[in-house]
């Protein structure tokens, strides 16, 4: 591959697996510093198609150049996850970033009752964002006015649930994990607290995981400790040096209403070793 082949400031689409208790944003300001200095500028523009909370880990597509363009349409793209669901207690968050507020009882919750309730949340559903979230309340994001003691009030929004799915449950822990299939604006937090009412109980995220966007899958994502060595393998300066039987694969983003231009990321469908 040529490094001309390779130009950010034009528009590149690079797909990286976020690490835990990183935000999105300190995500995005880590790699575009590193393609910032490799390729000489002050600050390369550079955006993201779809936040994931600092508590969950997967797929973050960043955007640089006039790809940054394109990140609506690239949110629009389907998303799947997997979860893991505490049964019989609740947070304000509906995740770990805050301590249980409300326990609830569990006594009555079967694998069987909790098949019956996931099956209510496919196809197109009402769903409440959280407080805790990045929706606007009056040009304010909802998660500031939380965090300022104000009392936040969201409207209910449609979203589609493609698939739903139980993958493991553990009766003695109370523990449930399950995989997603799910359209734009859908919050897993959401669905997390509205699977625990309607099992009569409570429900919060102890894990969560965007394994892919599109047809992007997590494993063929950029290690975020690995940006570096995939730069310079990308930009021809030297081969990346991974850990014996790694790779680094650089997926392609599928054709969105006539095609999606440049490949995702550089390579277009190549793989690093």
């Amino acid at each position: 591959m040529r490094s001309e082949e390779v130009n950010f400031q034009e528009g590149e689409i690079i797909a990286i697996d976020k690490p835990y208790r990183l935000s999105s944003f300190g995500a995005l300001a880590h790699v575009r510093y590193l393609v910032s200095r490799k390729i000489g500028v002050r600050r390369v523009k550079m955006g993201h198609a779809g936040t994931l909370d600092p508590l969950a880990t997967g797929v973050l597509v960043l955007c640089t150049g006039k790809m940054t363009k394109r990140i609506e349409e690239l949110q629009r793209h389907t998303k799947e996850y997997t979860a893991t669901l505490q049964l019989g207690a609740t947070t304000p968050s509906y995740d770990m970033e805050h301590e249980v507020d409300a326990t609830f009882p569990t006594a009555h919750i079967t694998r069987e009752r909790v098949v019956d309730v996931l099956r209510r949340f496919e196809g197109d559903i009402m769903q409440v964002p959280p407080a805790y979230s990045a929706c606007k309340l009056n040009g304010d994001r909802a998660y500031d006015l939380k965090r300022k003691g104000r009392e936040v009030v969201l409207q209910a929004k449609p979203v589609r649930v493609d698939e739903i799915a139980l993958t493991s449950f553990d009766e003695g822990q109370m523990q449930m994990s399950i995989r997603v299939v799910c359209g734009k604006g859908t919050y897993i937090r959401a669905l997390a607290r509205d699977i625990g009412e309607a099992l009569g109980s409570g429900a919060y995220l102890t894990a969560l995981r965007r394994t892919r966007v599109g047809n992007i899958r997590v494993e063929e994502c950029i290690g975020y400790d690995h940006v570096d060595e995939w730069l310079d393998a990308a930009l021809m300066k030297t081969p990346p040096s991974l850990p014996e039987g790694e790779e680094t694969r650089v997926p392609q983003l599928p054709p969105l209403g006539g095609g999606m231009g440049r490949g995702l990321g550089v390579g277009r469908g190549s793989t690093v070793n």
